[in-house]
């Protein structure tokens, strides 16, 4: 991975922060385990690309939560510390790869 301008958050991730994003990988990791089986059971393709396209939709979720974490706290404080630039052009670069 790249170079960040932080190694850890500017305030750290509450327990419940946490827990919630483990949780939501936790449900995508399982979902991912029954795209496989479905697979090797040789379900019908389009059933397989539905769960696919959930999978996609619950990581983007995940995505979109830690985004908004980072927005609220590491880029607002990296702006009071008169280091705003930087660290929204590394959020913008990071955006990008989402479009991709």
């Amino acid at each position: 991975m790249d170079k960040s301008l932080h190694d850890h958050p500017s305030k750290p991730r509450t327990q419940d922060e946490m827990d919630k994003v483990n949780n939501r990988l936790k449900r995508i990791e399982g979902q991912v385990r029954g795209i496989q089986k479905m697979v090797e059971d040789d379900r019908y393709c389009v059933d397989i690309l539905v769960q696919i396209s959930a999978i996609q939709s619950a990581l983007d979720n995940v995505g979109f939560a830690i985004t908004e974490r980072h927005i609220k706290h590491c880029v607002s404080d990296a702006i009071k510390q008169g280091e705003g630039k930087e660290t929204i052009e590394e959020l913008m670069t990071v955006l990008k790869q989402f479009s991709k």
